[in-house]
């Protein structure tokens, strides 16, 4: 039996998240229907380096399954993306240790979370950034995304229903990047809470609009309390673009 590593691709629109759930169509369950008829039935596990919501997109996810086949690299690459839906893609697979596990050998993600400033939303970007109907400042936004940086109890970024006890977490790197019309947040950790990279996102996107003031985020941040910060951004301006491992 051999242990795969691959990274993937997908375009979250189509889904109702990554994990397996009944009566959706979700991106682990399309990649298991793949593994199922390439092992003639055999039901093959697919373990991600973390869940995805509904509508919310990677460009770097990585995946692991076992499998007793002894296909070359090239072949599962070209079958894979044979059989696979268009908005899944795999873009490279290599044989890994057998002790090799995608979700808990993570030392850290990187998201990007994408809003669109043109004064007209275009129907071809719609599904892929948010649109934002006033044009945000985005020094301030860099100087609120200040306090987020570094190691904190990010309890305030976290959805209220997680069962999740410890909630801290290091941001090592929040950056704003303008591409046009385009506005980037780039958020690197070592790992993410449920919606916190989303629930970032869209407090500074309060604090670029004036709706908060960017010396708020330091009190957001020690206050350790949902209610606190602002909403959650909408889930499809975010991308999983990269996860990284223990060496």
């Amino acid at each position: 039996m051999k242990r795969y590593k691959a990274t993937i691709s997908y375009d979250g629109s189509g889904f109702a998240g990554y994990q397996v759930q009944p009566d959706s169509r979700t991106v682990q369950q399309e990649l298991m229907k793949v593994l199922k008829t390439i092992h003639k039935g055999e039901t093959v596990q697919v373990v991600a380096s973390g869940r995805t919501d509904a509508k919310v997109h990677a460009t770097g996810q990585v995946i692991h399954f076992d499998s007793p086949f002894n296909i070359p690299l090239s072949g599962w690459l070209k079958a894979l993306n044979v059989l696979l839906p268009e908005d899944i893609r795999v873009h490279a697979i290599e044989e890994a240790d057998p002790s090799f596990h995608a979700r808990y050998h993570t030392s850290g993600k990187t998201y990007r979370y994408k809003w669109d400033r043109a004064p007209i939303i275009s129907p071809f970007t719609r599904n892929y950034m948010v649109h934002v109907k006033q044009r945000p400042d985005v020094e301030q936004m860099k100087q609120a995304a200040e306090a987020i940086l570094g190691t904190h109890d990010f309890s305030s970024f976290c959805a209220a229903n997680t069962g999740v006890v410890d909630k801290v977490r290091t941001v090592r790197r929040l950056e704003l990047e303008e591409h046009g019309e385009e506005l980037h947040m780039v958020i690197e950790g070592s790992g993410f809470l449920y919606n916190m990279v989303r629930i970032i996102a869209g407090t500074l996107m309060e604090v670029g609009t004036g709706r908060r003031a960017a010396s708020d985020l330091a009190g957001i941040v020690a206050a350790a309390d949902r209610s606190k910060a602002g909403k959650t951004a909408a889930a499809h301006g975010l991308y999983l673009e990269n996860v990284a491992y223990e060496s």
